[in-house]
């Protein structure tokens, strides 16, 4: 690996270490076989995902000249991978979902092990109490991890705006399920707070800022992180429709059955004739829609170029992060990385 590029393969390990020590005190502490069977549960939803968030917080922290070996960043970085279980944890809930990493979602594994009638009903009311857990875990993460008087000051205030940001977004996704529209700005302004500002700019602003980062530099990762955090939405969304399954982990029917209003879907209302628009509100929000309807759907994604504009989008936002890194007062080393994660991150296929 060059050595200005950070390595992303022990940070990962550094904050799952983090984690799995946390965790494996939880399960210790539980003590009830039923109660260990719920950690048990937890462990293995935790021991999957990219680590995209704790990636970020940590390049933040060394972008601006935080050392490394820093005990502190690391549990902090550890704290949003946490607060970021609840949200998929509840995420999964709201829509539904059967799937989450190629595994049963949390509330449908809960399920499993209570034989009754009511075991829907007590998968999801044991997922909605384990995400609540994760919340205050995130917690007892963040306030475990020795900042300083300065560092809290200057995290407190990014965490509350982070958290209250997700949960906004998170609403007006659910406001704009199943209510399609042609509104391009709408579905981006989702993206921007669902996703860019949770993903990658509120990450990297709580690293620089433990590290003691100026107003520049504070900028600067604004103006990397939500175009870069709007592309990945993007491709979040195209692979949503058009992913392989091995690759993601969950059915690309979900969002369409879901009826997402995506920012593919509003372009291809924008472009499409009346007979095309009828029949992705026939099929888009259907329950019941099977891979033939789906192929329907991809059909008129083709036939109208939404496909192809979503791609220029995120190609375009892709150039944009790049740009800002190219005047921004960062460590060599941390932009590279930086570099590298904008190309993976719109690249992807999971």
């Amino acid at each position: 690996m060059p050595p200005d590029v950070l390595d992303a393969g022990l940070m990962r390990k550094a904050v799952d270490t983090v984690l799995e020590d946390f965790l494996a005190g939880k399960t210790e502490f539980a003590g009830q076989p039923i109660t260990a069977q719920l950690m048990g549960a937890f462990a293995e939803f935790m021991s999957g995902g990219k680590r995209i968030r704790p990636l970020l917080a940590l390049t933040g922290w060394r972008a601006v000249g935080g050392e490394r070996g820093n005990g502190s960043i690391v549990r902090v970085a550890a704290s949003l991978e946490m607060f970021h279980a609840f949200a998929l944890i509840h995420d999964d809930i709201m829509d539904d979902s059967d799937t989450r990493r190629g595994r049963p979602t949390i509330h449908r594994a809960l399920s499993g092990i209570h034989g009754s009638d009511h075991s829907g009903q007590f998968g999801r009311s044991s997922a909605i109490l384990l995400g609540d857990l994760a919340f205050t875990w995130a917690d007892e993460l963040l306030h475990t991890a020795g900042l300083t008087p300065v560092q809290y000051a200057a995290l407190l205030p990014l965490i509350t705006e982070m958290r209250t940001e997700v949960m906004l977004g998170q609403y007006l996704d659910l406001c704009a399920t199943g209510e399609l529209s042609d509104d391009v700005e709408a579905t981006m302004t989702v993206n921007r707070y669902k996703t860019a500002k949770y993903t990658v700019e509120r990450p990297l602003h709580i690293g620089a800022a433990m590290a003691g980062a100026g107003p520049e530099a504070m900028a600067a990762c604004t103006a990397y992180a939500v175009p870069l955090g709007e592309a990945f939405q993007l491709r979040d969304d195209l692979l949503g429709v058009y992913g392989d399954v091995m690759d993601t982990g969950k059915s690309r029917l979900d969002d369409l059955r879901a009826g997402k209003n995506t920012t593919l879907v509003a372009l291809a209302l924008r472009a499409s004739d009346a007979a095309q628009a009828a029949r992705l509100r026939a099929l888009i929000g259907d329950p019941f829609l099977e891979e033939a309807g789906a192929e329907e759907v991809r059909a008129v994604f083709a036939a109208t170029g939404a496909r192809e504009a979503v791609e220029r989008l995120i190609d375009d936002r892709y150039q944009q992060a790049l740009r800002a890194l190219d005047t921004a007062p960062f460590a060599p080393e941390a932009t590279a990385t930086l570099e590298n994660l904008a190309r993976t991150a719109t690249r992807r296929t999971s």
